[in-house]
């Protein structure tokens, strides 16, 4: 199921640093959004074993994901606990 513009908003909403919408651009907002597309990826592999394009492109976003968050863990450390709380990450 893809994301929907109105999904999108309230994630960047709920998880960017200004608290606004259009806030798109924040790591907090990115790894928000990443987390939601790896786990519907997750729960589409359990029942598709052997989807390997989609296997594929969900562990280009676990790295893209991963990026994101040592950049945060460099730079602002507060900031990155927090995302790692919000959405009940472990690293």
């Amino acid at each position: 199921m893809p994301l929907t513009a109105e999904l999108k908003k309230e994630l960047f909403k709920k998880h960017s640093p200004g608290k606004t919408e259009k806030d798109s651009g924040s790591p907090e907002s990115q790894i928000a959004l990443f987390t939601k597309r790896i786990n519907e990826l997750t729960e589409h592999l359990k029942g598709h074993k052997k989807d390997h394009a989609t296997q594929q492109g969900l562990m280009k976003l676990v790295g893209k994901r991963k990026k994101l968050l040592n950049y945060l863990q460099r730079n602002n450390i507060e900031r990155y606990r927090s995302i790692i709380a919000e959405l009940d990450l472990r690293k």
